[in-house]
């Protein structure tokens, strides 16, 4: 009888622990973007949007693999970031909108929010990484934004890999500029120098030329460790002028994590009402207050809309759930965590379950 007792309550004890260990358990999150805007099912063929997703399961894993092996959430956002930097599919690193002048110029940013580091960089054009400089200036520097070809020599210093601007040329979005520009009665400029014919064109599948979509790609992750962080990487606007920069690099306008706030976040759109709305820091402020990730996620989209605004975020709350909110028809994006498989979406009508 005495055994008997024992082994009842061995096994009470058992039942009883075992959802205190579960809890004890790590957790990871990871979510990703690469860009908000008029995205509809009518503008992208089957193969296009297969494409896409495809893209975004290739970065989800390459930060998935990195935070289900412990890593930090940092490193996580940087791998999926280059990823889609490589892609040209997504308009930032190869692939990027070309300004005005003709020119790939590329900005980034990341945060790390346990201890409020940031770094960010902007008019980058032979640094292959610029998410890559953006931690290096916020790690190796002290200081948060560096701009230009001073940037540049910073990345190469650090031995960040350095390629020639005409990397960065693919003729989907040399030709979106010569539309972009005839539209506004602007003279077009020679190809880039090194840049291939356009008989070498081979960057399919290619969306239309009339997608209208806000370039930016980003991640937000919380680690096993708790810590959470953003980054963002973008090549701007197609036919930029004057040396235009948007609120990719502006920390607390497109980029902002803190823990002590419980949110990072990621956004892409029009930049400039995303810098005059302080998206990024209103979010966290909403839910240092007490807000669920999705709701601050939701009324500040809704706040950029009333202000003119176009665009999206990606929020990760401090309890590893993603947000995502936009006021546009699609965004490229996707999540994955230690508790659920990876998952992409594309139109707004799309939902990414928990």
């Amino acid at each position: 009888m005495t055994r008997l007792r024992l082994a009842l309550a061995a096994a009470i004890f058992a039942l009883i622990a075992a959802p205190a260990a579960a809890q004890e358990t790590p957790r990871w999150s990871f979510a990703i973007h690469g860009g908000a805007g008029v995205i509809e099912r009518a503008s992208l063929t089957p193969e296009q949007d297969a494409a896409y997703r495809a893209a975004l399961h290739r970065a989800l894993e390459a930060g998935q693999t990195i935070l289900a092996d412990g890593g930090s959430a940092l490193d996580a956002i940087q791998a999926a970031i280059q990823v889609m930097e490589d892609d040209p599919l997504f308009n930032a690193g190869r692939g990027a909108v070309f300004t005005a002048e003709g020119r790939n110029e590329l900005d980034a940013a990341v945060m790390d929010g346990a201890t409020l580091n940031a770094g960010s960089v902007a008019g980058l054009t032979t640094t292959r990484h610029p998410i890559g400089a953006a931690r290096a200036v916020m790690e190796q520097s002290p200081h948060v934004m560096l701009i230009g070809p001073g940037a540049d020599s910073f990345a190469a210093s650090v031995g960040l890999e350095q390629v020639d601007p005409s990397f960065f040329f693919t003729e989907r979005r040399w030709r979106g500029l010569e539309t972009a520009l005839r539209a506004q009665n602007l003279p077009i400029p020679p190809r880039p120098a090194g840049a291939p014919g356009p008989q070498a064109a081979n960057d399919l599948p290619q969306p239309p030329l009339n997608e209208r979509k806000f370039g930016t790609v980003g991640a937000v992750a919380l680690d096993q460790q708790g810590r959470l962080a953003a980054g963002t990487s973008t090549g701007g606007m197609t036919a930029k002028r004057w040396g235009r920069v948007g609120d990719v690099p502006v920390i607390g306008a497109g980029t902002y994590a803190s823990n002590a706030d419980g949110c990072a976040v990621s956004a892409t759109g029009s930049g400039e009402y995303f810098i005059r709305a302080t998206v990024a820091r209103d979010i966290c402020v909403s839910t240092r207050g007490g807000a669920t990730a999705q709701a601050a996620a939701e009324t500040e989209i809704a706040d950029v809309g009333s202000i003119g605004g176009d665009g999206g975020v990606i929020v990760m709350g401090r309890d590893g759930a993603p947000a995502f909110a936009m006021n546009t028809s699609g965004m490229y994006r996707g999540a994955v965590s230690s508790s659920a498989p990876a998952q992409v979406a594309i139109y707004g009508d799309e939902d990414l379950q928990p």
